[in-house]
């Protein structure tokens, strides 16, 4: 995912602040979290285009670019790039706002792909967009 000097691309679809449970043996926040983080964002944009439940088939090109420390501020950001029958493309990307002051700065990328399920966890067809 390129990044972008102009700030984060699609919309904001997560806030939270970074605790010290969320650390690892370093005293930096967890990559895991981090990521888990980004897998609910996609769910949250992927799911409301589907109208629907859906589900994390694949992440790629995942890199944590900068370290991220207990109380930032953690604003993870989605864009849809693109759709096929029943799945969803989504560009994740996670910035930090450093103890809530100050530019936000860029931490995490990555692109996640979701599938749209029905019930019983069998791919469904994309409803129309509208």
């Amino acid at each position: 995912m390129p990044s972008s000097s102009l700030g984060p691309r699609g919309e904001l679809s997560l806030r939270t602040v970074a605790m010290p449970a969320d650390t690892n043996p370093a005293g930096d926040i967890f990559g895991g979290w981090i990521m888990s983080l980004m897998d609910l964002a996609a769910g949250v944009a992927a799911g409301t285009r589907a109208k629907g439940r859906v589900a994390t088939a694949a992440v790629s090109n995942l890199s944590f670019l900068q370290p991220v420390k207990v109380g930032d501020v953690v604003c993870v950001y989605t864009d849809i790039t693109r759709t096929g029958r029943t799945s969803i493309t989504v560009g994740v990307e996670a910035y930090v706002l450093r103890r809530n002051q100050g530019e936000r700065v860029r931490v995490t990328a990555a692109e996640f792909v979701l599938v749209a399920v029905d019930d019983h966890g069998v791919p469904r067809t994309l409803p129309p967009e509208g």
